[in-house]
């Protein structure tokens, strides 16, 4: 055998050899810390998944929360604008009630200073009149006259049945 011919088959023999060295390495060694670093990397990207899974799923909730906080908001502003009407209205009613048993107690008050004043003018203007009546008839009346007049008068009387 030649050199030459040495030379190839040791090209022909270190060729499968260098490559079951590098299958080798690459199944012992390279290959491990690859589908580790890949694990390794599906584990994060899973995590991270799941991290904004329950990220999105809290945030669904939030606004579910939100959403209800306003509904709640909405109702008790509704609620309040109801029982202000209720409140303004009853105020008002007994405003009102109260106005008006004030204008009838006046009213009342009136009635009675007008019956009292009616009254107070009428017992005046007869007292007037008969001051003025007497002082008149002081003036044309004499005894002689007044005495004629009393027995006509008197004599007018009818005489009263007394049932015993």
């Amino acid at each position: 055998m030649s050199y030459e011919q040495i030379a190839v088959w040791s090209q022909v023999v270190s060729a499968p050899l260098f490559l079951l060295v590098l299958v080798w390495i690459w199944v012992k060694w390279i290959s491990p810390a690859v589908l580790a670093a890949q694990e390794a990397h599906n584990a994060q990207i899973a995590l991270a998944e799941r991290h904004r899974d329950e990220a999105k799923a809290a945030l669904n909730a939030l606004h579910d929360e939100i959403a209800g906080a306003n509904h709640d908001a909405e109702l008790i502003a509704k609620r309040a604008t109801e029982q202000a009407g209720r409140e303004r209205d009853a105020t008002l009613l007994q405003a009102r009630d109260a106005g008006d048993r004030a204008l009838r107690n006046a009213q009342g008050e009136l009635e009675r200073a007008r019956a009292a004043a009616r009254e107070a003018l009428r017992t005046e203007l007869l007292e007037k009149a008969l001051t003025s009546a007497q002082r008149a008839a002081a003036q044309r009346v004499d005894a002689a006259l007044n005495a004629t007049v009393v027995d006509r008068f008197v004599a007018s009387l009818e005489p009263v049945e007394v049932h015993g």
